[in-house]
């Protein structure tokens, strides 16, 4: 098979296993294919053992299929590890043809941004691939035997799940709280919480489809992993022992980053709490200048406070 090819199905399995729905011909258009040489490669995805699933006009790859979970633990990036991929690429001399070529192989199937965005795998395979669904379906999930960390408790939680974090480590859902019994509570109002899949027992699909869909909200997720439904700028001055540190530990921070000399940088971003960038901070005080805010100034002396007591 020639490369061409198998570029242009690999094209169209990352089409057909993504969480957007698609009609043959808009998968036509979007890689610029007949419809005939469509329909052609999924007939070669279903001879080799993937399952086709095709609803209401809609085409995709069952992530059940038998092949489809050992493809997925080849392909296993975080947006950090993507990140660093691509930035180990770009630092190859332009001259080199093993870069045009790594650029070609790699950019032409993923975009580093969304390398993870159909890729799971292990223990959680099953609860991913069922959230995953809910999500399509627009289906209430419940979560069976959830392990609180905040509450110290293990309970069922029933959700509207709409979103994940990278890499499926985490999913928005909007909680319904439930009665004794276990059933709906109808007079309680819900909230938007983020779960964190690996305290999932397991999960049940429910009938039951999206009832407060217009309250669904995700947070903002910042470059010390910490998310948030705010956001709250910061701005540092690093020597080169903190900004090297920083860059080595957040990865996504380099972005954030301004060198102003050889030894000096300039971090201007924004946070979704002071706990993480405060962490880091104050581990580093002797190399960090706090430029801005105020408000994050009052919080780390209130940490030192503490720590002092």
């Amino acid at each position: 098979m020639d490369q061409p090819k198998v570029e242009r199905m690999l094209r169209l399995m990352k089409l057909l296993t993504a969480n957007n729905r698609y009609t043959i011909e808009d998968l036509g258009n979007m890689l610029e294919m007949s419809q005939r040489t469509i329909y052609r490669y999924i007939d070669t995805f279903r001879e080799a053992g993937f399952v086709v699933k095709k609803s209401n006009g809609f085409i995709r790859l069952d992530k059940q299929s038998k092949y489809f979970k050992d493809i997925s633990e080849l392909v296993h990036f975080t947006d950090e590890e993507a990140y660093i991929l691509k930035s180990a690429i770009e630092s190859i001399d332009e001259n080199n043809i093993i870069k045009q070529n790594l650029k070609s192989k790699l950019y032409s199937v993923y975009d580093y941004k969304i390398l993870a965005e159909c890729v799971t795998k292990g223990s959680n395979a099953k609860n991913v691939n069922n959230l995953a669904e809910a999500m399509e379906n627009h289906k209430q999930v419940r979560l069976k035997g959830y392990r609180s960390a905040s509450s110290n408790s293990i309970s069922d939680r029933l959700i509207e799940p709409y979103k994940f974090t990278t890499n499926y480590i985490q999913v928005w859902g909007y909680e319904i709280p439930l009665l004794p019994d276990g059933s709906p509570d109808p007079h309680a109002k819900g909230m938007n919480k983020m779960f964190k899949v690996s305290r999932i027992s397991d999960t049940e699909v429910l009938d039951s489809g999206w009832q407060f869909e217009p309250e669904h909200k995700s947070a903002y997720i910042d470059i010390f992993r910490i998310s948030s439904h705010n956001q709250f700028p910061i701005k540092l001055k690093l020597g080169l022992k903190a900004a090297s540190l920083l860059v080595e530990e957040f990865p996504l921070a380099e972005k954030d980053l301004t060198k102003i000399s050889d030894t000096q940088y300039i971090l201007e971003t924004k946070v979704c709490n002071y706990e993480g960038v405060g962490r880091f901070v104050l581990g580093l005080l002797d190399d960090i200048e706090i430029l801005e805010s105020e408000k994050f100034i009052t919080f780390l002396k209130q940490r030192v406070s503490i720590l002092k007591n």
